[in-house]
């Protein structure tokens, strides 16, 4: 069993492309399951994932890294599979998670995005992105994962201390504890559509610094907030 953790913030808009996704993958359905933590949503978006999610709940901890948690805690699988609501999955990334798992000694896998707002420019920032994350892999120097396209094994996961709940750089954080569990892969085929709205609408630039601040400052400041943005 692969359990999906999806963390949901007033995702109405967009929750029901994402696991609309994780419905129709190759992997057959009685394989994994799809978990929704949700933060205290105001609009429909629990309403919404009901429709597709074997377990939608609201979050106890706090933070993303709070609600994935909580999602891991709840999981029945012995993989847990992590993305966000407003991601797209290709059909095959849970088989390719599974795959992946194959080798007892890994303890982690993540993989590259691509823009799901197509232009050039966000074609560009997450090509720059993609490069980074390949970079401190094969360098073995550091792992840029990303909460929304990443896999633990539950049990390394929970020995490692699981998730800080942060406001930022917990899932880099995290990848640097997991390291003393097991193997870390990065897989080029486990690629994501991402979404570029926070950048379009708060300047990549703006983005990227407040996200450097936060970690540059552990992980919280009182100066930004880089969660729970609202969108237009």
């Amino acid at each position: 069993m692969i359990s999906v953790i999806v963390p949901s913030f007033n995702e109405e808009e967009n929750i029901a492309q994402c696991l609309v996704s994780l419905s129709h993958q190759t992997l057959p359905r009685n394989e994994y399951e799809i978990l929704v933590v949700d933060g205290g949503s105001t609009d429909k978006t629990c309403e919404i994932a009901r429709k597709y999610a074997d377990k939608v709940f609201i979050q106890t901890s706090k933070k993303v890294g709070g609600a994935r948690n909580d999602g891991v805690i709840a999981a029945r699988g012995e993989i847990i599979a992590s993305t966000d609501a407003d991601c797209i999955l290709p059909p095959d990334w849970v088989e390719r998670v599974k795959k992946d798992f194959t080798d007892p000694a890994v303890a982690q896998v993540y993989g590259p995005v691509y823009p799901i707002e197509d232009s050039i420019g966000n074609h560009f920032s997450l090509l720059l992105a993609n490069t980074f994350s390949r970079i401190g892999y094969y360098s073995s120097t550091f792992y840029y994962t990303l909460g929304c396209n990443t896999a633990f094994r539950k049990d390394a996961f929970i020995r490692a201390g699981m998730y800080r709940c942060i406001d930022a750089g917990d899932d880099i954080e995290i990848a640097m504890r997991m390291k003393d569990q097991g193997k870390i892969r990065f897989d080029g085929r486990m690629k994501i559509g991402f979404s570029m709205r926070r950048y379009q609408q708060y300047g990549t630039f703006k983005s990227l610094y407040e996200w450097l601040y936060i970690v540059a400052h552990g992980g919280e400041t009182q100066k930004y907030a880089y969660t729970q943005k609202k969108y237009k």
